[in-house]
């Protein structure tokens, strides 16, 4: 009997190990990544002055969702506190202590916005910047504008910690840096005129396919934790209820977060996008319907 358990405590032992080992390895390979610094060349737009332009890039900021990860003030917001994925919060983005600091200028701005890298030159982590970098220069400049022009905020940002299970799906191809997905050399700001056309449509739903997917199809969102439900397909896949609803639906669903048969949407879909106006939201629908069907999650 001792002999037996003499051995399996041998065996635990061994694993316990070999986890360890695994675990380090995961985090050396994933620190790299963290660490990485990018040499980008920024050209920051001209920032406007004017108050028209403010309030523009104010409607930017909070439907583009921003605020979802920088809170409503942008002094910094909770976005996952979990033991797997880690404690993640957007950083205050004020003048206020814990905020920017005094040499942060517009193209540091630009840097991390339109490109994903920190002023020290680092991959910004679940920065959206994938969406935001084909970014218009009017559009651009609107929202630095309005981020200059936010209050201070006295609010200690919160340090990032990375959990394994984020690591692991970042080593797994499943959470990229921003940085590492743009194409920085060859980067140009879009030129689109804002109006109910399939163009706008494309270039605003940029901002949707960090949880539907790059063709729209929904499925498992691997930015998020593992309990996170489904995004739902938005192509005009047959089995999925999506392809019955009109514009009006849709339009309705982001303003109310009701589907048409009265369900809630997903607590994970930003409510701010609701706050588009119709132009917006028109052009998103169009946009949507051009969609080849797609199964849901063959991303």
């Amino acid at each position: 009997m001792r002999q037996l358990l003499k051995w399996i405590s041998y065996i635990l032992a061994a694993l316990v190990a070999a986890v360890a080992m695994v675990l380090g390895v995961v985090y050396w390979k994933s620190n790299a990544r963290l660490h990485r610094v990018y040499h980008v060349t920024v050209t920051p737009p001209t920032i406007p002055t004017d108050a028209a332009s403010i309030e523009r890039g104010h409607h930017i900021a909070m439907t583009r969702g921003c605020a979802e990860c920088h809170g409503t003030d942008f002094g910094g917001a909770k976005v996952i506190d979990d033991p797997a994925m880690g404690r993640l919060y957007g950083p205050n983005l004020t003048r206020g202590r814990g905020g920017l600091p005094a040499t942060f200028g517009d193209a540091d701005w630009a840097r991390a916005i339109r490109h994903g890298v920190a002023a020290d030159g680092h991959g910004l982590f679940l920065m959206p910047s994938a969406d935001f970098s084909r970014f218009t220069t009017e559009d651009m400049g609107d929202l630095i504008a309005y981020l200059k022009s936010v209050p201070p905020v006295d609010r200690d940002s919160v340090p990032l910690k990375i959990g394994p299970v984020a690591r692991i799906l970042m080593l797994a191809g499943k959470i990229k840096l921003a940085a590492d997905e743009i194409d920085h050399v060859n980067l140009t700001p879009a030129i689109v005129t804002p109006a109910i056309t399939v163009e706008y449509g494309h270039y605003l739903a940029a901002g949707c396919t960090g949880c539907h997917g790059a063709n729209f199809s929904g499925g498992k969102i691997d930015i998020g934790p593992p309990d996170w439900p489904q995004a739902a397909n938005l192509t005009p896949y047959e089995p999925d209820g999506f392809v019955r609803w009109t514009e009006a639906d849709f339009i309705a669903a982001l303003r109310t977060q009701k589907k048409p048969d009265g369900v809630t949407l997903s607590p994970v879909m930003p409510k701010v996008f609701g706050a588009m106006n119709d132009t917006e939201l028109k052009a998103i629908w169009m946009y949507l319907r051009t969609l080849p069907p797609v199964a849901t999650g063959q991303r």
